[in-house]
């Protein structure tokens, strides 16, 4: 049977960057499983298809017997010289599916099969980009807002999702905004967008930080541990392997530059930067920032919980807004911080 439908597969081909092969792969496929309704007796389907010449063949092979045990393999002579009127017992013929057959079945696999194959193309080639660049920031453009406030961003032509409960706190967009995030999820197959992205986690503070201060970047710096209450504040501990880098003083940078450019786009989220140490008592004093402790001593070693002291002017500013600033110290030292005024 002949059929024009090479330009089709190259058209589709481009449109969707999927390559040729795939889409004649689905058409191969979607003929094989159509023609079962054609051939019911479990025969072995063969397929010939080559669109680029435009030849299209479908059709079973079966021996001619006068009488048939296996109607998978075996045809009645009788029923062989309807075909072939020289068909003779103990020869092989070629029974073709009929043109009129084969041309509803092409038309209708080429609507349905082809384009869930290449649905599943287009996702492995998505997974396949992003899924190794899981953990990077990646920037692309609002389009629109889904009804449960979930917002898709296009990256290069891909639909990415930024779920409602991802985003800052007050944070608003609109359409045609260029919004950032971190790549959170990449799913190999997915009704919906396959890649998920997000302002609320750690990490895309960490990608930030790397991204603004050279020496986080080139490993002079070392991050210990991030902590956050998004939108609000943040705590991030380290060190320097090098006493002639100040790890708190290089990350701040001159007059706050540094940490004012991530707290811009972390929506004004206040950011402390604290001096990681091995010692529990240093390192909860300095995580209690930017609070003054006048001292800290632990209360249970075996139950990790320490007291600290503030004056009296510093009780607010040691607890924060809702007990955050305590409570995030002690996640960042990951000793449970009591206060108590001196």
């Amino acid at each position: 049977m002949k059929v024009n439908v090479w330009n089709t597969i190259v058209q589709l081909s481009k449109e969707r960057s999927v390559d040729t092969s795939v889409i004649v792969s689905a058409i191969t496929d979607s003929l094989r499983v159509a023609s079962q309704k054609y051939f019911t007796n479990n025969e072995k389907i063969n397929i010939i298809f080559q669109p680029e010449k435009g030849e299209l063949r479908v059709y079973t092979i079966k021996k001619i017997v006068e009488k048939p045990d296996n109607l998978a393999t075996e045809i009645s002579l009788q029923e062989a010289k309807k075909i072939d009127a020289l068909a003779s017992p103990g020869n092989y013929i070629e029974i073709d599916l009929p043109s009129e057959t084969l041309g509803r079945i092409a038309a209708q696999a080429a609507k349905q099969v082809i384009l869930q194959k290449v649905r599943h193309a287009e996702q492995e080639k998505v997974y396949q980009e992003f899924a190794p660049r899981l953990g990077e920031i990646i920037s692309g453009i609002l389009r629109r807002f889904e009804a449960n406030k979930n917002m898709i961003i296009e990256v290069n032509k891909i639909d990415v999702l930024l779920p409602y409960r991802e985003k800052l706190p007050n944070e608003e967009f609109r359409r045609g905004d260029r919004v950032k995030g971190v790549i959170t999820h990449v799913y190999r197959e997915n009704t919906g967008p396959q890649v998920v992205i997000s302002r609320t986690n750690p990490r895309f503070l960490l990608k930030l930080l790397e991204l603004e201060i050279p020496e986080i970047a080139n490993k002079t710096i070392h991050i210990k541990n991030i902590v956050r209450q998004p939108g609000e504040r943040a705590k991030v501990a380290v060190f320097s392997n090098t006493e002639k880098v100040d790890p708190v003083g290089s990350c701040i940078g001159v007059k706050g530059n540094r940490i004012l450019a991530i707290s811009k786009e972390l929506n004004g989220e206040k950011i402390d930067i604290i001096k990681w140490s091995d010692n529990p008592i240093e390192f909860a004093k300095a995580a209690l920032s930017p609070a003054k402790v006048s001292k800290v001593f632990f209360l249970n070693k075996q139950q990790k919980t320490l007291q600290a002291v503030v004056p009296e002017s510093q009780y607010s500013l040691a607890i924060g807004k809702k007990g955050t600033n305590v409570r995030l110290a002690s996640k960042l030292t990951g000793w449970t911080i009591k206060i108590k005024k001196d």
